[in-house]
């Protein structure tokens, strides 16, 4: 059985006034009407009601300054490059060419570019040329193997380090002495250079005949793949002494070639008229050297 005094709850709530004084609320409407406290400024927003967000925008003064940046370096580029056209024609005026490095393709060492910068008429005899460069190269790689071989044979050490100097040395300074300079003298006329092509050239044909037979003087034993090598080792060493005969064949083909090739480049040498030319140098040079 309810009290007397308990309060109905289906009646509706008393009005409190929240501004009249507390103590003179009953106790149990002053519990329920105990006002919340207040939340903080940022509850519903982390940065605060108050705080400002910089959103970076590019103003007209920065767009103007990047674009002066960029004609200033467009400006550099095109003064650069006008630079680097005047050297190049400054150095073609003055008969100097640019040589970049294009063969072989795979891996560029050397300047050749027989189509483009050879006259088409010599053409044929500057490509024999330099299958005679090439021709050199495989017969003292060929030298070399045949060496290795002899070697593992119990022909000794000191041969096969021979070969090794035959070979790292003779190819590049096949290039250096005779093809660049026969090159050059094709590409330009020169005299002087044919000059030094001839020399050099003897001296490579005197050595690839030397090799062909390869006489136990001068280079030590077998450490070049001559017919007279063959010969004593392959009664020893069978299979070693088929790899000298090979080597034998392969210098008398590059002494032929290159007997050849210096007969071609003679002959044009002497009907250009450059073999007058090359004799006026001679003499001013040497009259330059008496003075």
């Amino acid at each position: 059985m309810a009290r007397r005094y308990d309060s109905n709850p289906f009646d509706e709530e008393e009005d409190v006034n929240p501004f009249s004084n507390s103590a003179s609320v009953p106790p149990a409407l002053n519990s329920r009407l105990t006002p919340l406290s207040p939340e903080p400024a940022g509850f519903y927003n982390d940065r605060g009601l108050g705080a400002t967000i910089d959103i970076p925008m590019d103003t007209t003064k920065d767009l103007k300054k990047r674009e002066r940046e960029l004609q200033a370096k467009e400006e550099e580029l095109n003064r650069r490059e006008k630079e680097l056209k005047r050297r190049e024609d400054a150095a073609a005026r003055a008969g100097i060419t640019i040589e970049e490095k294009n063969w072989p393709p795979f891996f560029p060492i050397i300047h050749h570019d027989i189509a483009n910068e050879i006259p088409i008429h010599l053409h044929r005899l500057q490509y024999f040329a330099f299958a005679s460069l090439l021709g050199l190269t495989a017969c003292l790689f060929w030298n070399f193997i045949a060496v290795t071989a002899a070697w593992i044979k119990g022909e000794g050490a000191t041969i096969w380090f021979l070969a090794i100097i035959y070979f790292i040395s003779g190819v590049p300074g096949a290039y250096v002495l005779w093809y660049r300079p026969l090159y050059r003298a094709m590409r330009t006329e020169s005299a002087l250079n044919f000059g030094w092509f001839f020399l050099f050239y003897l001296l490579h044909i005197g050595f690839v005949i030397y090799s062909a037979v390869a006489p136990p003087i001068i280079f030590k034993g077998k450490s070049l793949t001559g017919i007279l090598p063959a010969i004593d080792i392959m009664g020893d060493h069978a299979l070693v002494g088929i790899f000298y005969f090979i080597g034998f064949g392969m210098f008398c083909l590059e002494s032929l070639l290159s007997v050849w090739v210096i007969q071609q480049v003679y002959m044009y040498f002497r009907g250009s008229g450059k073999e007058a030319e090359l004799k006026r140098e001679a003499a001013r040079g040497a009259l330059r050297a008496a003075i």
